[in-house]
């Protein structure tokens, strides 16, 4: 997957000839695309302010960056590729037709296909928003401006991920516990109530036996209690640990029952159809209520990510434009561009953009260096200004075929 640099370099007579040899160069080499990147005549300030900015935006884009990672990661969790997820997607869409199509390919990838075209076309073709990031202001505001937006979705994304999270967990433990194992799985699919004696003096109670137990219990449970009634169990429910089974006995007898039973490892299991089908309820409330949630917290997060990658290009933007007059002076004078390139020739890029600037830092490598001047460092120093813009939190890690 291809990547974006936002570079910048003054606009002297070998800068720009340098320039144009970089296009050709990219073009006759297919290292990569380049385009003009515009970014509107901004408030200079003073010098001090200026630094100040500066510091403040390198925080602020690491902050924005992080931000941005952690609404993808979450998009991806929540947007898991299940057969459940596909229906939810499909639901939270408005899409009540297409499962089976939706089922062949991964709503997941296909809306972080779809959301990668649309970003890099805004980057690509990036407009200053000047309505909501207005050039009269000062360049401090604006960047008060861009910190408050990150705030407000990094605390809401907080807020609305563990309130789903949690809903979530509570229709997880429920549908484990009645999908469970034998003591607590749901037997409402199995057991009728015309199988459960309750009458004044009977009761019918359902016993946990494992498999290996099942003769001695046939051989064994008349004789737990003599207010057992002879041949009243049954098996009504069996998996590959043990069965369930019924017994019928006098009421004043349970407790007895209950201890000689468990004295052989048998586990008598408390059981209500109400109780039960209180549960059910409960399951369909939340599962419902999920599907909702689901379908909010996902445009939700669609919406703000697109927000969230926008404002971070315009603080780029700005970055550029405090970097450059602080490195080239005034007045301010300088060409932002926007190149893009294949991780694989990136090396190759950064060699070939070395060679074409040497000139405006001679003594400026690719290597990490120590500076002790305040909006001047970058992680990468090097002849010309140069951001990132990274996109790999768009991919999804293929699973191991291994």
């Amino acid at each position: 997957m291809a990547d974006f640099w936002l570079i910048s370099v003054p606009l002297d007579k070998t800068s720009l000839t340098s320039v144009e040899k970089l296009k050709r160069t990219i073009t006759k080499t297919h290292l990569g695309s380049c385009w003009k990147f515009s970014i509107p005549d901004l408030k200079v300030g003073i010098l001090d302010s200026l630094v100040r900015v500066s510091d403040d935006l390198l925080k602020l884009d690491a902050l924005t960056e992080s931000l941005i990672k952690k609404t993808c990661q979450c998009l991806k969790e929540v947007m898991e590729p299940t057969g459940v997820k596909v229906q939810e997607h499909d639901l939270a869409n408005g899409d009540h037709g297409t499962h089976q199509k939706s089922a062949a390919t991964s709503p997941l990838k296909t809306y972080l296909a779809s959301l990668r075209v649309d970003l890099m076309n805004r980057v690509t073709k990036f407009q200053w928003d000047k309505a909501k990031y207005p050039t009269a202001l000062p360049l401090s505001t604006l960047t008060d401006i861009i910190n408050k937006e990150i705030s407000q979705v990094e605390t809401e994304l907080r807020s609305r991920a563990t309130a789903y999270n949690s809903l979530k967990a509570s229709l997880e433990s429920l549908e484990l516990n009645l999908n469970g194992n034998l003591q607590t799985r749901s037997l409402n699919d199995v057991l009728r109530k015309d199988d459960l004696v309750v009458s004044e003096y009977l009761t019918t109670l359902l016993v946990v036996v494992s498999r290996e137990k099942y003769l001695r219990w046939e051989k064994s449970y008349e004789s737990l209690s003599e207010f057992v009634v002879p041949r009243s169990s049954r098996k009504i429910f069996e998996d590959g640990d043990g069965g369930i089974f019924t017994v019928t006995l006098f009421k004043r007898a349970v407790c007895k029952f209950k201890a000689k039973a468990q004295e052989s490892k048998f586990i008598v299991r408390d059981y209500s159809f109400d109780e039960e089908e209180r549960k059910q309820q409960e399951i369909m409330k939340l599962s419902v209520h999920k599907k909702d949630q689901y379908g909010i917290f996902v445009r939700w997060l669609k919406v703000n990510f697109t927000q969230v990658f926008i404002a971070w290009i315009h603080l780029k933007a700005l970055r550029v434009f405090v970097e450059s007059v602080l490195r080239y002076g005034l007045p301010v004078n300088y060409q932002a561009l926007l190149l893009e390139t294949d991780r694989k020739r990136s090396k190759k890029l950064k060699e070939e953009l070395s060679s074409l600037f040497v000139h405006l830092d001679p003594t400026a490598s690719m290597k990490e260096v120590s500076c002790d001047i305040p909006g001047l460092c970058q992680q990468e120093y090097s002849s010309y200004i140069c951001f990132h813009i990274g996109t790999s939190m768009l991919e999804i890690s293929e699973p191991s075929t291994t």
